[in-house]
């Protein structure tokens, strides 16, 4: 029988979809303030795999 691979876990962050939802941000650096829009990014943990990352 062939051996089976191991399970990888799904990021904690991004709950392995590999995208996050930001808050954006409008005006100047100083006086910013947040809307009720919200938009995708990329998941920084782990960097779009929606695997969890290793040490």
């Amino acid at each position: 029988m062939a051996a089976r691979k191991p399970r990888i876990k799904k990021c904690p962050d991004c709950k392995g979809t590999g995208e996050i939802t930001e808050t954006v941000r409008v005006g100047s650096a100083r006086k910013s303030r947040e809307t009720t829009d919200r938009q995708a990014a990329l998941c920084l943990t782990c960097f779009g795999s929606g695997d969890a990352p290793t040490d």
